[in-house]
């Protein structure tokens, strides 16, 4: 059994620490309903810029993980509802641990995830959050690394989840 792999990247270091400084009130602003069930704009268009930008650089595109997706949205909620901006949950647990709850491993194979999140003091957009994630050279990797297959993405209020994983 192959072992598994978890990599994960704070988005930008100065942000992570200034919103931890943030009430969750600055964090308001909720635009995912209590289940994701409808894609919304911002959701779609990260995942087209993302798409857009693999294809240029010879990738396959990223599918759509309602798994990956539901781990996202969990995680950008978490973050907004307690007020803070990191990978790790609020309780401690890692993102790769948090993530496998939703994203199992397989029994016998290969498995491996990875994390970029964006937090804007405004709404969050796909241009920002892309931007961002495409002048950090970590964040970059995880867009541009031909493992990944899938991707999960939620966008809710000022934060951005992306969550990339692989599994065989």
């Amino acid at each position: 059994m192959a072992r598994p792999r978890a990599l994960g990247f704070c988005v930008l270091a100065p942000l992570a620490s200034v919103a931890v400084l943030f009430p969750a009130a600055a964090f308001a602003g909720s635009t995912h309903s209590s289940q994701q069930s409808a894609w919304l704009p911002v959701d779609r268009d990260v995942l087209q810029q993302m798409n857009q930008i693999r294809l240029a650089h010879h990738l396959t595109p990223l599918s759509l993980s309602s798994n990956l997706s539901a781990a996202a949205l969990q995680h950008s909620r978490e973050m907004l509802e307690d007020g803070y901006f990191a990978h790790n949950s609020a309780n401690g647990t890692s993102f790769w641990q948090r993530i496998r709850s939703f994203y199992p491993e397989p029994r016998n194979g290969y498995w491996s995830v990875a994390e970029n999140l964006y937090w804007t003091p405004g709404r969050a957009t796909a241009a920002g959050g892309m931007k961002a994630w495409m002048t950090s050279p970590l964040h970059r990797q995880n867009i541009l690394d031909p493992r990944w297959r899938q991707v999960g993405i939620a966008a809710v209020g000022s934060v951005i989840t992306a969550d990339f994983g692989v599994r065989s």
